[in-house]
């Protein structure tokens, strides 16, 4: 019988965003791919240092135990399979039980997600990122250079997302475009009651929320919705949830102050955005990626 992925949460992600290749991409930018490739080689037995999504992939992986396989990485990259190779020695130097990538040596990895059944993609490629979301996958562009997680919460996922064109549809953030703040405030004021529609991320939540369902002995799950929404805008989002039979561990209602100091009292593995003045805010305190998905990103 097949192996099969059935049943797991199921992350892809590239290389970039795993590890820190940031000096090899720079000679692949100024150079041509044979460079990379044998600096790549050269640095065969060098393990690459942790990137940006190391700790949320590390952490995640730590619900695997012996008797039950709860979740699956792959590596999905525009490596070649020569650099391949480093990455799958650097996983190992690190005791990450990865044994699945696909390598396409500069073409677009995303057609690969729908075998997969993929629960998340991460990469810093903006254009596979957007593939991925059109294609119904949640996805998120990673800024390689955000600050790593904190190493304060060993035995718990920390994950927080924004709500609108995120969590949530993009429905109430096309009015605050359209007609500005007090519209925006009193079209959900309105619509307190009616659940707003799922945006790209919805899946990954309630996947996440059935792995924390199921307790596992070593490790957490803490999630926190963090939005620019205020009250009274807030009833719809939290009665969205309740409707989802979802909940959320925190939700903090800024109101349009800059998210990031929040964030980094929160101290997540990674934050979810839609906007890039948002993301921009958060990623010198914590791990940050953009979804580019929603009217703001039209």
């Amino acid at each position: 019988m097949p192996a099969s992925l059935h049943g797991q949460l199921v992350v892809a992600i590239s290389s970039r965003a795993l590890f820190d290749f940031e000096e090899e991409n720079r000679v692949f930018e100024a150079d041509d791919d044979r460079a990379y490739m044998a600096l790549q080689l050269a640095r065969l037995d060098a393990p690459a240092r942790p990137g940006v999504a190391f700790s949320l992939v590390n952490k995640l992986l730590a619900f695997n135990l012996p008797a039950a396989q709860r979740v699956e990485v792959v590596i999905l990259s525009r490596n070649d399979p020569v650099s391949g190779m480093r990455v799958f020695r650097s996983a190992k130097h690190y005791g990450l039980p990865i044994q699945r990538g696909v390598f396409t040596r500069g073409e677009s990895p995303w057609r690969y997600l729908r075998p997969l059944a993929a629960n998340l993609f991460l990469s810093t490629n903006e254009a596979d990122v957007r593939s991925a979301l059109a294609a119904g996958v949640p996805a998120a562009r990673v800024y390689p250079h955000s600050a790593r997680a904190s190493d304060a919460h060993p035995n718990e996922v920390r994950i927080a997302f924004d709500g609108d064109a995120v969590l949530f549809s993009d429905e109430a953030e096309r009015v605050f475009q359209r007609a500005g703040l007090a519209a925006f405030q009193a079209h959900e004021d309105d619509q307190a009651a009616t659940p707003l529609g799922a945006g790209p991320f919805k899946p990954l939540l309630q996947a996440l929320h059935t792995l924390q369902r199921d307790a596992s002995p070593v490790m957490r799950i803490r999630t926190a919705l963090v939005t620019a929404r205020s009250a009274p805008a807030h009833e719809r989002a939290i009665r969205t949830l309740m409707d989802w039979r979802i909940e959320v561990d925190e939700a903090m209602f800024l109101g349009g102050l800059a998210k990031g100091e929040f964030l980094r009292e929160f101290e997540p593995d990674f934050f979810f955005d839609d906007q890039t003045g948002h993301v921009d805010s958060a990623a010198p305190h914590v791990p940050s990626g953009h979804v580019a998905s929603g009217v703001a990103n039209g």
